[in-house]
C-alpha cells in the first residue's frame, strides 16, 4: 500500500489546519455544536447536517474535521471552467455543444436522479433523450472530491475531451443547487466500524456475488494477503477507504485528464496554420489564463503539458535541419507559450519550492536542441545594431544619436509590460460572475469594467493608475527596432495589444492626471523616451502611442495633446535617407538600401504614421494655428505620395461636410497636400495619377476659381503636357465645374483664356499628344484656334509623325475645314512609304481617306487662305489625269504589276482561282487611267508569255479576261 493510501485509511491523524477555499478552522471536541462554531452556516448548507446529526456525533474527531473541510464545491464558475475551452460562440447564439450548456439543460428538465454521496463520493444517474428514433440512454456518473474540488470523475458516455462531459456537469450542478435532496452517507469505513463479524461476512459476500465476475480475483488476492501474518497489508494500521477523503497535508487539485490534455495539443499543433485548429490552442491558452486568474493550480500543470508536447512536435525538428524559420502561426503559438510562463512564474500566489521547480523545468527545455530561439528562426544570426564611431489556482550632425536600450520592453519575446499591464489591471476587474459562468444569461456584449483599488502601503496609488503608467513607460520607451520581420512584426503587435487594453479603460480625472504627467515626461525624457528631442533613427517610431495619446488629452489638454503628437511624427529612419528639403530619387520605393538592416514593416509604420497626421488634421479643423503645424509636420516627415494623397483626400473630406459650410483653411491644407504629391510623382508616373490630377481639380474647384486658375497657370511643376492639356483645362472648364463655381461671364472667359494658354504651351511642348486636345480646346476662339494649328504645321516640319497628322487632319475634316485637312493629309503623306507588300499597313486606311479627300475638294488647287467653318466647298472632282491623283493611280497600278510575278513565281494550283479574282482588281484599278484599257492588254500578254509553261493557269486568265 503506497503511502497516500495509508494516510487515507481510517484513524490516521488529519494532521494541522490549513487555510482553506472551503470552511473556516474547526476548533473543539466531541459534540457536533463545538465543531461548527466557524462555519455552521456553510456546513449545515452542503452537507444538510440535521439529517446525520446523530451518526456524526459518534465519527471520530479527525474524520469530523475532514468532513467539515473537504466539502463539495460550491461555486458553479469551476464547474463551468472545467467544462468549456472558453468556445465564444457568435453574438446572440449559445452554442448548444458545450458541455456547461448542455449539462445545464440536463439538469432542468430533471435528468439527474438516484443521486447518493457516500463520504466524499458522489454517485447519480444522468438520463439523456435519445435522437430522432433512437432510445433514451442512462448514464451513470462518479465523482471524487476533496477540499471544494472534484478531484476524479467516471461517466459511462466514455467521453474521452479535455474538460467534464454533460453528464459530470448535470450531476455536480444538482449537488450545488439540491443539496438537500441528496441523500448523504457517512464514509463506508465508518459504517463498516459499526458491523459486527457476522453483518461485515455478510456484506462482504454478498458485495462480491453481486460483482463476482469483476472483484473475485481481487477479493481472493487480498484474502490471501491478510490471512498471511507477515504480508504488508497486516502491517498497515487501518485499511483505505475512498469516501473518507484525503489528509489535510496532502496536496490536491481538480481533476484534469492529462493524457486527453497532451493527445489533443499533439493533434492541433501540425494543423495550426488553420483557423480551427489555431483557435482551439488559443483557447486553451484562455483556459491556462482562467485557471490561474482562479489561483487553480492545475494552470500551471497543464502549461506543463502543453510545453512538452509543443517541444515534441516534429516540426521543430525538421525547421533545424533545414536552417529554417518557422511559421508565422506557429511563432505567435510560441509567444502565447511564453507569456503564460511569465504569469506563471511572476505568480505572488504560488510556493516558493513551486517556483523553483518551474525554473528547473525552463532551463532544462532551454538547454533542448529544438528549442526555438526568440527570433523563431534557427538560422538567425544578425549583426550588432552599435552604430560605429565615425557614424556616431554622423548622426549627431543630423540630429540622431546612439541608444542604449537594444532590446525594448514592448515587442520583448516574454512581453513584461504586457504581462504586468494585464495584472494590475485583472485586480481592478469589475466582472459579474453569474454573467461568465451561464453562457445563457444573454447576448448583449459586456464592456470589461474597472474600478481604482488601493495598493496597499502606498497611499493614494491604485493598481489602475500603475497599469496605466507601466503601459505608457513601456509604450513610450526609445527602443531599437530589433532585426527580423518576426521579431518587427511582434513590436507591432505587442503595441497595438498593450492599446487595446488601455482604450477598454474608461477615463477619470485620477487617470487623465497620470496622462497628463506620464505624456510630460516623456517630452522630457531624453534619450530613454522615445518622445525625446533627439533620436536614434533605427529607434521604434512613437506614431500608435502617440495618436492614443492626442485622442485621450485633446479634450483635457490641448496643447499637450498636440506637441506630444507632433513630436512623434517623426520617422528617423527617413529623416536620414531623406534629408528635408531633398525629395527621394524613388519616392515611391520609401526605404533605400544603406547601412542598417531593413525594416520589414515599414509600409505598416508609415501608415500608422499616416494616421496620426490624419488624427491630427481632423482635430484642428478650424484652428488656423494648429492646422499649420501639422501641415508642416507632415511636409517634413511623410515620404510616402500614396498617404500624402490619402491626407489630402481625407483633408478635403473632412472640410466640405454636407450640412455645413466649408473650412477654408483645411480645404487649402489638403490642396497644399495635393499640390506636394504632384511635385513628387511628376517624373515617376504610377497608375495612381491620373486620380490624383482628376481630384486636385476637383479640390481646387471647392476653394474657387483663383485656385483653379493658380494651378493652370504653375502646371509645368505639376503635371504632365499629357496631363494638363487632358485633365486640368478640359475638367476646369466643364459644364459641370462652370456649374459649381456660379461665375459671371467675365470671370469665366478669364478662366476659358487661363485653359486655352495652358492648353497651346502643352502642345508647343508636346505637340505629338496634345495638338489635338489643343485645338478642340481653342474652337471657340479664332486666334487660339489658329495659334493651335500653326503649332500642328510647325510640329509637322519639326518630326510630328503621319499618324498624328492623319488624325488631326480627319478631326478638322469632320469640324468642316476641308482645306486645312487637305493641306495636314499631303504633309502626312510626304512621310509615308508603304512597300507593295504591306497590304495591312496601318496607314492604308489613312490614304484612302486622303485620296477621298483630295477628290472631293475639286479639279482647282486649293485657295490659299482659313476657310470658314462649315460645309466644304463646291467644285467640279479631280481627274485621274492630274497631280496628285495621276502620281496615286501610277503607284496603285505598279503595286498590281509587281506582286504578280512574285506570286506567280511559286504559285500552286490550288491558288489559281484567287490569283483569277486579283487579276480582277487590278484591272479595275487600270481602267481608272485615260489608256487603262491597253496598259491591262499589255500587261496580261507579258504574263501569258512569261508563264505559258503554265498551262492550266493561263487558261483560266484566257477565259476570264481573252
Amino acid at each position: 500500500m503506497d503511502p497516500p493510501a495509508a494516510k487515507r485509511s481510517r484513524g490516521c491523524p488529519a494532521g494541522p489546519e490549513e487555510r482553506n477555499a472551503g470552511a473556516g478552522a474547526v476548533r473543539g471536541r466531541g459534540r457536533p455544536e463545538a465543531l461548527l462554531d466557524l462555519s455552521a452556516k456553510r456546513v449545515a448548507e452542503n452537507w444538510a447536517f440535521e439529517q446525520v446529526e446523530e451518526r456524526f456525533s459518534r465519527v471520530p474527531e479527525p474524520v469530523q474535521k475532514r468532513i467539515v473541510f473537504w466539502s463539495f464545491p460550491r461555486s458553479e464558475r469551476e464547474i463551468c471552467m472545467y467544462s468549456s475551452l472558453g468556445y465564444q460562440p457568435p453574438e446572440g447564439e449559445h452554442d448548444a455543444r458545450v458541455p456547461f450548456t448542455r449539462g445545464l439543460h440536463l439538469l432542468q428538465s430533471g435528468a439527474v436522479d438516484r443521486v447518493l454521496q457516500v463520504g466524499f463520493h458522489l454517485s447519480g444517474n444522468v438520463r439523456e433523450p435519445g435522437g430522432p428514433g433512437e432510445p433514451e440512454r442512462l448514464y451513470h456518473v462518479s465523482i471524487s472530491f476533496d477540499r471544494c474540488k472534484i478531484t476524479s470523475v467516471t461517466c459511462g458516455c466514455d467521453n474521452r475531451d479535455l474538460f467534464y462531459c454533460a453528464h459530470v456537469v448535470a450531476l455536480s450542478l444538482h449537488r450545488i443547487r439540491h443539496a438537500h435532496q441528496v441523500e448523504l452517507r457517512l464514509p463506508i469505513s465508518e459504517t463498516l466500524s459499526q458491523m459486527n463479524r457476522d453483518q461485515l461476512q455478510k456484506f462482504v459476500q454478498y458485495l462480491i456475488s453481486a460483482h463476482h465476475t469483476e472483484v473475485l480475483p481481487t477479493a481472493q488476492r487480498l484474502a490471501d494477503e491478510i490471512l498471511l501474518l507477515g504480508s504488508e497489508i497486516n502491517l498497515v494500521h487501518g485499511a483505505p477507504d475512498p469516501t473518507a477523503g484525503a489528509g489535510i497535508e496532502d496536496a490536491n487539485c481538480w481533476h484534469l485528464d492529462e493524457e486527453q490534455i497532451q493527445e489533443q495539443v499533439k493533434q492541433l499543433l501540425p494543423k495550426g496554420g488553420y483557423y480551427g485548429a489555431s483557435q482551439q490552442l488559443r483557447s486553451m491558452f484562455c483556459k491556462v489564463r482562467e485557471m490561474l486568474r482562479m489561483r487553480d493550480s492545475n494552470g500551471a500543470r497543464m502549461l506543463i503539458l502543453m510545453t512538452e508536447q509543443f517541444l515534441q512536435d516534429p516540426r521543430l525538428a525538421l525547421w533545424r535541419q533545414q536552417g529554417a524559420g518557422m511559421t508565422d502561426k506557429c511563432r505567435q503559438l510560441w509567444d502565447e507559450l511564453g507569456a503564460l510562463w511569465v504569469c506563471v512564474i511572476l505568480s505572488p500566489h504560488c510556493r516558493p519550492e513551486e517556483r523553483t521547480s518551474w525554473l528547473q523545468l525552463l532551463s532544462k527545455w532551454d538547454k533542448l536542441d529544438v528549442c526555438p530561439l526568440e527570433e523563431g528562426n534557427y538560422s538567425f544570426d544578425g549583426p550588432s545594431l552599435q552604430p560605429t564611431a565615425a557614424l556616431i489556482p554622423e548622426l549627431l550632425q543630423k540630429g540622431s544619436t546612439c541608444i542604449t536600450n537594444m532590446e525594448g520592453w514592448v515587442g520583448h519575446p516574454l512581453d513584461p509590460i504586457g504581462c504586468l499591464c494585464r495584472a494590475l489591471l485583472e485586480a481592478c476587474r469589475l466582472e459579474e460572475e453569474t454573467l461568465a459562468i451561464y453562457p445563457d444569461s444573454g447576448p448583449e456584449k459586456r464592456k470589461v469594467a474597472y474600478q481604482h483599488v488601493p495598493v496597499p502601503g502606498s497611499p493614494g496609488e491604485s493598481y489602475l493608475a500603475m497599469a496605466l503608467e507601466v503601459a505608457l513607460l513601456g509604450l513610450g520607451q526609445q527602443r531599437a527596432l530589433p532585426e527580423g520581420l518576426y521579431a518587427q512584426d511582434k513590436v507591432v503587435r505587442n503595441e497595438e495589444q498593450l492599446l487595446a487594453l488601455l482604450e477598454e479603460v474608461e477615463l477619470d480625472e485620477r487617470l487623465v492626471q497620470v496622462l497628463r504627467k506620464q505624456a510630460g515626461q516623456l517630452l522630457e525624457g531624453g534619450p530613454f523616451s522615445g518622445f525625446g528631442e533627439v533620436l536614434f533613427r533605427e529607434s521604434v517610431p512613437m506614431h500608435t502611442c502617440a495618436r492614443y495619446l492626442f485622442t485621450a488629452l485633446l479634450p483635457h489638454d490641448p496643447d499637450l495633446a498636440y506637441r506630444l503628437a507632433l513630436r512623434a511624427m517623426r520617422l528617423p529612419v527617413l529623416e536620414t535617407a531623406f534629408p528635408a528639403g531633398e525629395p527621394p530619387s524613388n519616392p515611391l520605393d520609401s526605404i533605400m538600401s544603406n547601412r542598417f538592416p531593413r525594416w520589414f514593416i515599414l509600409g505598416h509604420l508609415e501608415t500608422r504614421q499616416c494616421e496620426l497626421a490624419s488624427a491630427m488634421l481632423t482635430a484642428a479643423k478650424g484652428d488656423p494655428k494648429w492646422l499649420h503645424a501639422v501641415l508642416g509636420s507632415i511636409q517634413q516627415n511623410i515620404h510616402s505620395p500614396a498617404l500624402l494623397f490619402k491626407l489630402a483626400q481625407d483633408a478635403c473630406k473632412t472640410a466640405t461636410p454636407a450640412s455645413a459650410p466649408p473650412d477654408t483653411t483645411l480645404l487649402g491644407i489638403a490642396l497644399e497636400l495635393g499640390l506636394q504629391v504632384m511635385r513628387m510623382t511628376l517624373n515617376t508616373m504610377t497608375w495612381r495619377r491620373r486620380e490624383m490630377v482628376r481630384w486636385l481639380v476637383s479640390c481646387a474647384t471647392e476653394i474657387g476659381p483663383q485656385a483653379l486658375m493658380n494651378i493652370m497657370q504653375n502646371w509645368y511643376s505639376l503635371f504632365t503636357p499629357v496631363e494638363a492639356a487632358t485633365i486640368v483645362a478640359v475638367t476646369g472648364t466643364t459644364h459641370a465645374t462652370l456649374l459649381r463655381l456660379q461665375l459671371d461671364a467675365a470671370r469665366r472667359e478669364e478662366l476659358w483664356a487661363c485653359a486655352r494658354t495652358l492648353a497651346l504651351q502643352c502642345a508647343m511642348k508636346d505637340p505629338q499628344n496634345c495638338a489635338l486636345p489643343a485645338l478642340t480646346l481653342c474652337e471657340k476662339n479664332q486666334a487660339a484656334f489658329e495659334a493651335a494649328y500653326q503649332i500642328v504645321l510647325d510640329a509637322a516640319a519639326g518630326g510630328l509623325g503621319h499618324a498624328h497628322l492623319f488624325t488631326v487632319a480627319r478631326y478638322m475634316e469632320h469640324r468642316g475645314l476641308p482645306l486645312r485637312a487637305y493641306k495636314l493629309a499631303t504633309l502626312a503623306l510626304a512621310q509615308l512609304s508603304i512597300a507593295f507588300n504591306q497590304d495591312s499597313h496601318p496607314a492604308v486606311n489613312d490614304v484612302l481617306w486622303a485620296c477621298s479627300l483630295s477628290h472631293s475638294l475639286g479639279r482647282h488647287d486649293p485657295a490659299p487662305g482659313v476657310g470658314p467653318l462649315g460645309a466644304r466647298r463646291a467644285a467640279k472632282p479631280l481627274g485621274a489625269d492630274r497631280a496628285p491623283l495621276c502620281q496615286l493611280l501610277d503607284a496603285a497600278v505598279a503595286a498590281y504589276i509587281t506582286p504578280s510575278h512574285s506570286r506567280l513565281t511559286h504559285i500552286s494550283p490550288r491558288h489559281y482561282s484567287d490569283f483569277i479574282e486579283f487579276l480582277g482588281k487590278a484591272r479595275e484599278t487600270f481602267l481608272l487611267a485615260p489608256d487603262g484599257h491597253l496598259q491591262f492588254a499589255q500587261f496580261l500578254e507579258n504574263l501569258k508569255q512569261t508563264y505559258k509553261g503554265k498551262k492550266k493557269l493561263m487558261l483560266l486568265v484566257r477565259e476570264r479576261f481573252g
